[in-house]
């Protein structure tokens, strides 16, 4: 199946509202690409000017609640990402797993809840580096989608491959590394929501990918995208990006 790539900037913790101009060429390269899908994940006190200034573009949020209100002090639903004009969510970045001690259990509960608000939701799984380096980096990233994916397909749901030693790092894995997890995932999303839902979820490669190494990565089989950290932070390190995905 013929699957649309998709490439999504994660602002994680950077950005003010003098950023957002960065977005005007950001989705100048998006509309100049329409074979590929391009959206940007700013901080949550960004998402309404940001969707108001590039109606365009798809934006989205870095994390939400699974409930859908209550006393959740810091927290922000589902809902809420929606009212702010949000159309994705990632969930279960690798950051928020260690940092914030998420389970699958919460990952899969917070993808149930973005998709029952009608947004997207991209899963996020990836080992460690002592993981990889014990040869254990299948059996984490298969216990963490067996775990994490809720029964969704198609448009709703995106996974995110992130290998966590090589976030912000500069490091990647080979290219064949790279390709044996993605086929792995692609054999265990056809396992888990059969073929044909399966066939539409777009897999995204997250760590340090950049306008350098993104053609390379983008060609590997079952790499339907990105997810981008650093280098979405400004146009001119994002650009080449989207570029690399339409050729």
């Amino acid at each position: 199946m013929m699957r649309k790539r998709l490439i999504v900037g994660n602002w994680k913790m950077n950005g003010s509202r003098e950023s957002l101009s960065e977005l005007d060429g950001i989705a100048a390269a998006a509309e100049a690409a329409p074979e590929v899908d391009v959206a940007i994940c700013p901080p949550f006190t960004l998402i309404e000017r940001a969707a108001a200034r590039t109606p365009a573009l798809p934006i989205g949020g870095q994390d939400c609640h699974a409930g859908e209100k209550g006393a959740f002090t810091g927290c922000i639903s589902a809902g809420m990402l929606v009212e702010a004009g949000a159309r994705i969510v990632i969930v279960g970045h690798s950051e928020r797993r260690a940092a914030q001690g998420e389970t699958d259990a919460q990952v899969k509960a917070k993808a149930e809840a973005v998709i029952a608000s009608g947004l997207t939701a991209i899963v996020c799984v990836g080992e460690t580096e002592a993981e990889r380096d014990a040869g254990e980096a299948k059996a984490r990233v298969s216990a963490q989608l067996s775990g994490s994916l809720p029964v969704a397909g198609g448009d709703v749901l995106v996974v995110a491959y992130e290998p966590r030693w090589a976030i912000g790092t500069g490091r990647t894995p080979t290219m064949e590394d790279v390709g044996a997890m993605h086929a792995m995932i692609r054999a265990m999303l056809e396992d888990l929501l059969g073929r044909e839902r399966a066939g539409a979820v777009r897999i995204l490669y997250g760590g340090s990918m950049t306008g350098a190494n993104a053609a390379d990565l983008l060609a590997v089989a079952n790499v339907d995208g990105g997810l981008i950290g650093g280098a979405s932070l400004t146009a001119a390190a994002f650009v080449p990006i989207i570029e690399a995905a339409a050729v």
